[in-house]
């Protein structure tokens, strides 16, 4: 069960990614620039997460010059997996910014989309490289039903999401207390 365990870890990651980038972005203070400073900063966290700490296990585990050795499919595939995810980063921070009122409500509908849409690109693509024996016989109902689904699903949360928060009430006017006659 150790795969569902790591499973759920990416649900919850991803699920909090869009929130957490857009208020990152909202915080940066730079309505021109703050989308790609925030993405410059996902960059880094990637490099720290994705590379330093890879690096330090091995090299903590005995890597021997094998660790430096990568055959040219492996290599290449992993590069370009890398090379479509940070798009994808990019993608999510531009569909922000170019919402109609690029505000924190349209965090759920842009990661809805993504998130239903995603699936759906993963079981085309999947299908394609690596077809079934049976060919296109071989697909299930069950497994076009699923695809629907994820597309309906998509579409239900993005159309009808909760409204925005409404903006915070300023807080009452303090008086200031009336000083005593005679002073």
């Amino acid at each position: 069960m150790t795969w569902l365990f790591y499973a759920l870890l990416t649900v919850f990651s991803w699920g909090v990614y869009g929130v957490f980038l857009h208020t990152g972005t909202m915080g940066m203070g730079d309505p021109v620039n703050g989308r790609i400073k925030a993405f410059l900063l996902v960059g880094f966290a990637y490099f720290l997460t994705a590379v330093l700490a890879p690096v330090a296990i091995l090299l903590s585990k005995g890597a021997s010059a094998a660790f430096w050795t990568y055959p040219a499919k492996g290599f290449w595939w992993s590069l370009i997996a890398g090379t479509v995810g940070a798009i994808g980063a990019l993608g999510v921070l531009l569909a922000f910014g170019s919402a109609p009122k690029p505000t924190a409500a349209y965090v759920p509908v842009v990661m809805s989309i993504i998130f239903a849409g995603a699936p759906i690109v993963n079981a085309i693509v999947a299908f394609c490289m690596h077809p079934p024996a049976a060919g296109l016989s071989a697909i299930k109902p069950q497994f076009l039903l699923g695809i629907v689904f994820a597309a309906v699903g998509g579409c239900l949360v993005t159309l009808y999401k909760p409204d925005a928060p409404a903006p915070a009430k300023p807080p009452p006017a303090q008086t200031a207390p009336a000083k005593p006659a005679g002073n």
